[in-house]
């Protein structure tokens, strides 16, 4: 039995003050396999406190100083990476291989990304020749609370926390308490790496217990929040009371337009860029918009690709999908499901229930809808997982009108050889990211959305200056 109870608070592993127990399950077996400790106020504060310390001197540090703490982190995570990708696998049910590869590569992906973002980037840049001694500063927030997801942990641990170093701001994470072992072991890799006590600082909780407590604390200068956005609402009501800065990375709905032209694989990348992850993941095309012409074809293709989906545990080596995170997702994904067939979607794969020969386990079949209304339930509510929505257009004015109707805006999808039609359509979806023919953006790029997706920017130089406040300075003479 795991016992990770302890906080990472000034630069030492301490035990909490008000803290309560919370069970860590294995969402593979159902069984409970550790505990962790929910912090209470008075964690919170000396976490704070830590890292409001500890500001004085981090933010007087040049850029080549913190980029060498980078590099040394860097170094330890890629050789801790084996215990990285077993710890994803055990608390969130990501497929070992798929840990391996994706979870934890995503982590290094970013961090290269930062690195050769943060080449040409400097924080003190000139105004222009007009103005030659005048200088604008990009200055660190201050005290950053950062609190991330269960669904992509490196990912999205490493896209705050790197940028808020390299900016020279301080910080206290709080992970998900759904999945937590692999914050508990970036708090080991970060103290490893040796950095200065304070600078970092973890703490566990809730949303409502220490969420809701970094979030309203005078002595925090901003919020870098990921997850759903009835969260990131709360979290910004919460944070106006001290005019702190909000970036919010929230939840999606995203289209993907398949074409009449599009190649022959679409359909296939299609399905299984849903089925990724057990289809927990913002930036999933779970609303497939197909032209008219081609609709039955790609109903049957992502049809076979389902029925032929392995779903295992996340300890099984091999191609397959996992179970979703926990009992309270996975009731919600069957609670939806159910929603779709009363509602009259045609159900083309799989349903209700765990997927065979599961009888324990938070399994749930990749399961495929048809012929379903773009004001229905499950083409609204983003489901988190393995669930498609399929539905037909008639024109690509449709086909927009379609992708833009939701309450979300973070990735939108496009497939079609017709390059001045892909370049229309992107410029008119309102999103934040537009992904075409299955080609995934490059690195560095900004990742964020609009609307009910957030307002923030993360990855490469626009996750750096997220974490900045602008200064304008006259008369400096280098």
């Amino acid at each position: 039995m795991l016992d990770k109870r302890s906080f990472y608070i000034n630069g030492q592993w301490v035990g909490p003050v008000d803290g309560r127990d919370f069970e860590v399950t294995d969402p593979s077996t159902e069984a409970v396999i550790g505990h962790i400790s929910l912090g209470g106020k008075a964690d919170t504060d000396a976490a704070v406190a830590a890292a409001k310390e500890a500001f004085k001197f981090w933010q007087m540090t040049t850029k080549d100083q913190r980029l060498t703490l980078c590099r040394r982190i860097h170094d330890v995570y890629m050789r801790r990476s084996e215990d990285m990708a077993v710890a994803i696998a055990t608390e969130m049910g990501a497929p070992i291989d798929m840990s391996r590869v994706q979870q934890v590569g995503a982590g290094s992906f970013h961090m290269d990304g930062f690195f050769a973002a943060a080449k040409d980037w400097e924080p003190v840049q000139k105004l222009g020749d007009h103005a030659p001694n005048d200088r604008v500063l990009y200055d660190p927030v201050g005290v950053c609370a950062l609190i991330t997801p269960w669904n992509w942990p490196m990912n999205q641990i490493v896209l705050k926390v790197f940028p808020a170093l390299i900016a020279g701001n301080t910080m206290v994470l709080k992970p998900s308490e759904i999945a937590p072992l692999s914050g508990h072991l970036w708090a080991e890799i970060m103290d490893e790496a040796g950095t200065p006590a304070g600078v970092f600082n973890l703490i566990n909780g809730d949303g409502p217990g220490v969420g809701t407590q970094l979030s309203t604390h005078p002595d925090v200068h901003m919020v870098s929040f990921t997850g759903s956005t009835r969260a990131g609402i709360a979290i910004s009501k919460n944070a106006a009371e001290t005019l702190k800065r909000v970036s919010l990375e929230l939840g999606g709905k995203g289209a993907n337009i398949l074409f009449a032209d599009a190649r022959p694989e679409a359909a296939k990348w299609s399905a299984m860029r849903v089925f990724n992850n057990s289809g927990q993941s913002c930036n999933a095309p779970t609303r497939l918009l197909v032209e008219r012409s081609r609709y039955d074809q790609t109903i049957e293709e992502i049809k076979i690709v389902a029925e032929n989906l392995a779903v295992d545990s996340a300890h099984a080596e091999g191609k397959h999908i996992g179970p979703v995170v926990s009992k309270a997702q996975y009731d919600k994904i069957q609670g939806l499901i159910e929603t779709g067939i009363k509602d009259g979607a045609r159900l083309v794969a799989g349903g209700l229930g765990r997927p065979e020969p599961h009888k324990q386990g938070y399994f749930v079949q990749p399961t495929v809808f048809a012929d379903v209304d773009n004001e229905a339930t499950i083409s609204r509510e983003e489901i988190f997982g393995p669930v498609f929505c399929i539905m037909p257009f008639d024109s690509e004015e449709e086909a927009i009108e379609i992708a833009n109707d939701t309450a979300y805006g973070l990735t939108n999808f496009i497939q079609t050889e017709d390059k001045n039609k892909l370049k229309r359509v992107a410029k008119r979806l309102r999103s934040g990211m537009v992904e075409n023919n299955g080609i995934g953006r490059g690195m560095g790029s900004p990742f964020g959305g609009m609307k009910g997706s957030g307002n923030g920017r993360e990855g490469g130089i626009w996750g750096i200056e997220d974490f900045c406040e602008i200064k304008s300075v006259s008369d400096w003479v280098d």
